[in-house]
């Protein structure tokens, strides 16, 4: 590099895997181990491309891949199903330097979702494709189909077979925090932002939605500004919380316009919205999110949330609990 050259950006990310009721006594050593090197496994995937110097994009998707790949999470293979024993899958991918993105939603073929909606950004005028558009469009682009049976796993079967149960004892059951037993141990999303050698920002967010979900139902993770956003003039976004209320208080957009109006700090932008608007409307959840100085926060209000990050020190943390 010439002197003349400008200094390469510092490179960061970091990877989220869900947050929710996740408790020491209820997750095995074992697989708390499985969890944290899944992490880790999707951080150096992210890792090894920006210091390769891949862009944010690429950086982000990789990492979202191996968490999609992975049974372990509620997105691609480890998807939860819905109340007709099926899975819809929902995925979103930004950009902050160009604001293009791609997010598509209610896939049930679609290996990767994320590769998909990475597809609809960079191949397509639209942002958004659903269902059989969004699959049809992927044949068209020679995207290989998988057999709906790749997305069963048992435990996510049991997990509906609970739900189904309470229903029929009680059709006006829903799924909340006060109903133990039944309330999922997170909120399945995985997602991941990063900064690249030339500061560019991206996030990426990818679900399988919630248990027993119905009439095509599509939470936070796919809406730009709800579940993902980037915008290079302030952070990068990928939430994991109740899609509802995600959606309502345009959570990813939110924690931007502290970052870009107020002149908040990533973290104090983060927590103010996680940790006092989202608590303040029963709003449970978290985020990670990124600066283009590679500045990382992860807030979260529930008990617990899979998440890492490797910094711009290179070091790597993955942690679980609040602790």
């Amino acid at each position: 590099m010439s002197a003349s050259d400008p200094k390469p950006h510092p490179i960061a990310i970091a990877v989220h895997g869900g947050a929710g009721v996740i408790e020491r006594e209820l997750l095995p050593p074992d697989k708390e181990a499985e969890y944290r090197a899944a992490l880790e496994r999707a951080l150096r995937a992210g890792h090894e491309l920006l210091k390769a110097g891949g862009t944010s994009t690429d950086a982000v998707v990789a990492a979202v891949v191996v968490l999609e790949d992975s049974p372990l999470f509620n997105a691609g293979k480890g998807a939860v199903f819905t109340l007709d024993g099926g899975n819809e899958l929902d995925a979103a991918l930004m950009e902050g330097r160009t604001r293009r993105a791609g997010a598509v939603a209610a896939l049930t073929r679609i290996k990767n979702p994320i590769a998909l909606a990475r597809a609809v950004m960079d191949k397509t005028p639209h942002v958004m494709l659903i269902g059989a558009g969004a699959e049809a469009f992927a044949e068209s682009i020679g995207m290989p189909l998988v057999d709906p049976a790749y997305f069963h796993t048992p435990e996510r079967w049991e997990q509906l077979q609970k739900v189904k149960a309470a229903l029929a004892a009680d059709p006006q059951f829903t799924l909340d925090r006060d109903t133990p037993g039944l309330y999922d141990e997170k909120f399945g999303t995985v997602g991941a932002v990063a900064v690249d050698r030339h500061g560019d920002l991206a996030a990426a967010t990818s679900t399988g939605g919630m248990t027993a979900k119905r009439w095509g139902r599509v939470g936070d993770s796919p809406i730009i500004g709800a579940g993902t956003w980037a915008d290079n003039g302030s952070v990068a976004v990928s939430a994991t919380g109740h899609g509802e209320h995600f959606i309502r208080n345009a959570v990813a957009h939110e924690i931007s316009a502290l970052v870009r109006y107020r002149g908040l700090s990533v973290k104090a932008a983060a927590d103010e919205v996680v940790l006092r608007q989202l608590v303040e409307r029963r709003a449970e959840g978290g985020v990670i999110a990124i600066d283009r100085r590679g500045r990382i926060a992860m807030p979260f209000n529930s008990k617990g949330m899979y998440r890492g990050a490797i910094g711009v020190d290179g070091k790597l943390e993955v942690a679980v609990f609040r602790d």
